[in-house]
């Protein structure tokens, strides 16, 4: 076993990059002037009761974004969790960067407007970091953007964006809107590049977000992966974490477990090479786990049709962090 100098050296012999940035306190400016978070918490398939210990724990390990939607069901308990993490560090509303994304049931005008409102009431706040449009409805989604660019305006959201969206619909957008888009949230990870849509987005000065940034797991068997988790003496999910870092991408990989929420923050200290971010570059398949085909609302015969379930949890009904 390697002791802390042993390991270094053997890692500067290897050509490895030490690094000793906190990736927790690293931002990155959209282009409205907002510095966002690089690295932060999602909570995607999380009951309230875990949300609220997830969130509660993430925030006093030193998290600063946190990343939910009314789709996840579970709004009140990322509310209850950042409420505690705020009492219990001593921290401030504005110290944390806050996302949450239009459900698909309010999308629309009014109903985007109405759908905020319930969003800001489940979480017990009054303002939102960031609001994504979550899915791009057909017929609906730029209605729904002209009800973001209102809350924009006035000040109720500090940066408006979608997730999602492909070439095609991210085009029409911008061919309509007055705000343009500060992020892009998409399915991104080794086996899922999304190359195409982000030359686009660079030219736009849109920043891409990673949600499911692990592939929901399959990544981490991949054979190249388990080599360079090897090569850094880092766990396979902390390599393409810090891949994600490295390609410029906002990271939000979700966790309900301690240990796996500070595991998943502790890549400041090294760097891949380039080398090795082309070997990962290879796995591209784009392979998503979930797109359009997948909703009852992408329905050519019926483009205006919307889903509107929400994700319904076996919660307690209590949804403060345990033992806190």
């Amino acid at each position: 076993m390697f002791v802390a100098s042993q390991s270094k050296k053997y890692l500067m012999d290897q050509g490895v990059v030490m690094m000793s940035e906190n990736v927790l306190a690293k931002t990155t400016e959209l282009n409205n002037g907002v510095k966002m978070p690089i690295f932060g918490l999602g909570v995607w398939k999380t009951n309230n009761s875990n949300a609220a210990n997830s969130v509660f724990t993430a925030i006093e390990k030193g998290y600063r974004l946190i990343d939910t939607a009314k789709q996840y069901g579970n709004q009140p308990g990322v509310g209850a969790g950042i409420q505690q993490g705020l009492l219990k560090t001593g921290l401030n509303r504005k110290d944390l960067f806050v996302t949450s994304k239009v459900f698909n049931g309010d999308v629309g005008y009014q109903a985007a407007l109405k759908g905020f409102k319930d969003t800001m009431n489940q979480l017990q706040l009054d303002y939102l970091d960031l609001y994504l449009i979550h899915w791009p409805v057909d017929g609906r989604y730029l209605d729904t953007w002209h009800a973001l660019e209102e809350l924009y305006h006035q000040g109720k959201v500090r940066a408006i964006g979608v997730s999602n969206f492909d070439t095609e619909r991210l085009q029409d957008l911008m061919a309509h809107c007055d705000v343009t888009p500060a992020v892009n949230q998409l399915e991104f990870n080794p086996l899922n590049q999304e190359k195409d849509i982000r030359q686009l987005m660079q030219l736009q000065g849109i920043q891409l977000e990673a949600w499911s940034p692990l592939g929901g797991g399959e990544s981490l068997n991949e054979p190249t992966i388990q080599k360079l988790a090897d090569k850094y003496h880092k766990t396979p999910a902390q390599v393409i974490l810090q891949w994600d870092i490295q390609q410029g991408v906002i990271t939000i990989p979700k966790s309900v477990h301690e240990k796996r929420i500070i595991e998943n923050s502790q890549i400041g200290n090294f760097e891949l090479t380039q080398e090795d971010q082309a070997e990962i570059a290879k796995l591209d398949q784009a392979k998503r786990s979930l797109w359009y085909e997948d909703f009852a609302w992408h329905d050519p015969q019926n483009p205006n049709g919307i889903s509107d379930v929400i994700d319904q949890w076996d919660d307690t009904g209590k949804f403060l962090p345990k033992n806190k």
